[in-house]
């Protein structure tokens, strides 16, 4: 999985510590994190064209979003937020799942196994 980004390096420590992952190539154009267990790699790559989406109206399209699974979401939202992530306008906190964006603006939903279904 590849997330575009204005600076990989900048965007990297958020999602290392919100996944406890680390780098497996770490370049200024371009870094991979290792997810572990046979999972792929996720690659934050450097674009000038980057533009950052807007979820309620879709313009531009999201084209891609992380559904992260966790058991606690007031937890996992604190942490988030500390590490610079935003809970989306219009994400009325339902039970099961609520969506972010990371520092860039990349929507990410936080899902507990309640919203999985």
């Amino acid at each position: 999985m590849v997330v575009d980004c204005p600076d990989p390096q900048a965007l990297a420590p958020f999602y290392e510590a919100l996944l406890g992952v680390s780098r497996t190539k770490d370049s200024a154009d371009h870094v991979n994190l290792a997810l572990g267990d046979g999972q792929p790699d996720l690659a934050l790559h450097r674009t000038d064209h980057h533009v950052r989406p807007d979820w309620l109206r879709g313009e531009p399209a999201q084209q891609l979003h992380l559904d992260l699974l966790v058991t606690d979401l007031d937890e996992t939202e604190r942490e988030v937020l500390a590490l610079g992530g935003t809970l989306l306008d219009g994400s009325d906190k339902p039970i099961g799942y609520r969506v972010y964006a990371d520092p860039v603006g990349h929507p990410f939903c936080l899902v507990t196994p309640e919203g999985l279904g």
